[in-house]
């Protein structure tokens, strides 16, 4: 019973769709019927501007980083599911939430949510990384899939003095899982049609 409930409550955690409650309870504005439709925070960002994107972004994170801390709590201590598979359907959740009809945003602020969960440091790194290559590039979507790459490239050579093949496992499958959800802004970006951001 204890490990159906922290499955959902994992699952749940993702699919609060905070792109689209705050854009239409604060905003009257449903974010699905404007700029790329997605729910995730750069479309917050591009629709409802820096305020709004910056907070859904935040909530987006923390909702990878609950899920995969639900061990912590006394009622699931013993439970056996690894956090990383927790952070995993909290990803899920996002990508595929039922509060939103299935359909949400591209699992990058929760992916990166699971890892500040379970390996902080390698948080710290993406984050530094996608904010440099924002920079440079001015495109979040291109930001995004280079950060993956980074996250892989540190996790092979952490996997390698750790033995912890559970976060090589998680990043392989979420980065194939973001390059696939970025499929149309890879066409844009080879196309030289990709939107890019103003604001860094």
């Amino acid at each position: 019973m204890e490990t159906v409930m922290i499955i959902l409550i994992a699952y749940l955690l993702g699919s609060i769709p905070s792109g689209l409650w705050i854009g239409k309870w604060f905003y009257k504005t449903d974010i699905r019927q404007h700029g790329s439709g997605n729910l995730g925070g750069t479309n917050t960002f591009r629709v409802l501007g820096k305020t709004a994107g910056l907070i859904v972004t935040i909530i987006d994170i923390l909702k990878g980083t609950a899920a995969t801390l639900l061990p912590l709590i006394p009622f699931f201590a013993d439970s056996p599911v690894h956090p990383l598979i927790l952070g995993s359907l909290a990803v899920i959740g996002h990508m595929y939430p039922i509060f939103a009809g299935f359909r949400g945003g591209k699992a990058v602020a929760t992916s990166g949510g699971v890892v500040l969960g379970y390996h902080w440091p390698l948080f710290l790194i993406l984050i530094i990384s996608f904010f440099i290559f924002l920079k440079i590039t001015k495109m979040v979507s291109l930001s995004s899939m280079i950060m993956t790459i980074i996250a892989t490239i540190y996790t092979i050579i952490y996997t390698i003095n750790t033995g912890d093949y559970s976060l090589l496992l998680l990043i392989l499958i979420v980065s194939i899982f973001i390059f696939y959800r970025h499929r149309e802004n890879i066409k844009r970006i080879k196309a030289g049609t990709e939107p890019k951001i103003k604001w860094i």
